[in-house]
């Protein structure tokens, strides 16, 4: 055979890829696995894409976004000098390891949190060291010390919880000696303040955001960052070394009217919310424990997480479950519509019936 493993680099052969989540093909399926937005963008989005100039797209995007950079700056109050984008908070992440972490040691992130860390850390040859979060899953501020490098997701994923913003002051007074980045994926939906406030105080952190979740654009590709001047201009090195048109102008054009319209921003937020606090209330009555959640999906613990998985799967409910260590009595599922969790509350409640059934007629 042509193809062998002789052809690809040592580097290639060690990888390790990220695993996403299932995206089925054919319809009738309710999609609770991705941490989409169950929502859909902005009316904004529509007349911005309605209005956008196609004879401009013969030419080259602007490379540096800066229209972007602009809103979403205001929208944090910072100047554009602060803000970075990137294709999708994954490719920033991606830089943020190149600029940052490439080469280093004594690098610090959980032990469970987003499983891209670990792959961006092999990839770039980062030296990780993971610091397990407590039996109920909290991060331990106090585990973050003298790093010359952090990795947090604030909420974390997948178990839904988030620090303080005292709690990630504590961990960057104790790593003033290398970057702390914090994604921030969901802090559109927890209650805990954004580390925004903090940037004007600590130069080396960096926030990471995406228009993925909360501005139901993850079929765009958008994410940034946002920072001290000197991080941003590191990113922008690293970008510039291989591709300088990161952000096509739809995606630019498209961004730029999904985070001026705030409004919207908060009411779909607060649905997912809603919807969120009413399913975890259900699940606790039939017997469940889920963790107290900051974000847009929930964590189930159930010594039957892969049997709930398959029967749900079987009903053609996609959620996600990890035979990992610490991770396989625990299923994942994204909020959803209220009809969507509808259907997964009643899938949930047949299979949980059918169970103490079978334990019942076992006891006779």
């Amino acid at each position: 055979m042509f193809f062998s493993d002789k052809l690809l680099s040592s580097k290639a052969k060690a990888l390790q890829p990220y695993v996403a989540g299932l995206q089925p093909q054919d319809c009738g399926w309710v999609k609770l696995n991705t941490n989409e937005n169950p929502y859909p963008p902005s009316p904004k989005v529509l007349d911005a894409i309605k209005n956008i100039n196609i004879s401009k797209l013969c030419l080259y995007p602007d490379g540096d976004s800066f229209a972007l950079k602009k809103a979403i700056a205001d929208d944090v109050d910072l100047a554009p000098e602060n803000i970075f984008c990137g294709n999708g908070s994954d490719e920033v992440l991606a830089l943020a390891f190149q600029a940052f972490f490439s080469g280093k040691t004594n690098i610090h992130t959980p032990d469970i949190s987003y499983g891209f860390y670990p792959v961006w850390g092999n990839m770039y040859d980062a030296k990780l060291i993971f610091h397990p979060v407590t039996s109920n899953f909290a991060i331990n501020p106090d585990d973050y010390v003298d790093a010359k490098g952090v990795i947090l997701a604030n909420p974390n994923a997948p178990t839904s919880l988030a620090l303080e913003l005292d709690q990630i002051e504590q961990i960057l007074l104790r790593s003033l000696n290398g970057v702390v980045l914090v994604d921030e994926a969901y802090i559109d939906f927890a209650n805990v303040k954004s580390a925004v406030a903090l940037l004007k105080k600590y130069e080396n952190l960096l926030l990471v955001r995406t228009f993925s979740k909360s501005h139901s654009l993850a079929g765009m590709r958008v994410g940034y960052a946002i920072g001290h001047p000197f991080l941003i201009n590191a990113l922008k090195l690293v970008r510039d070394s291989f591709n300088s048109y990161p952000l096509d102008t739809l995606a630019q054009t498209i961004a730029i009217a999904a985070i001026k319209d705030r409004g919207y921003l908060l009411k779909t937020c607060s649905q997912v919310i809603e919807t969120r606090d009413k399913i975890i209330l259900r699940l606790h009555e039939l017997g469940y424990h889920v963790l107290p959640s900051q974000t847009n999906f929930i964590l189930i613990k159930t010594q039957s997480a892969k049997e709930l998985y398959d029967y749900l799967l079987k009903n053609k409910v996609l959620t996600r479950y990890w035979d990992k260590p610490r991770l396989s009595n625990y299923l994942r599922v994204s909020i959803g519509t209220n009809e969507d969790m509808e259907v997964f509350y009643k899938c949930v409640r047949e299979f949980t019936t059918a169970k103490q059934t079978k334990l019942k007629s076992k006891q006779l």
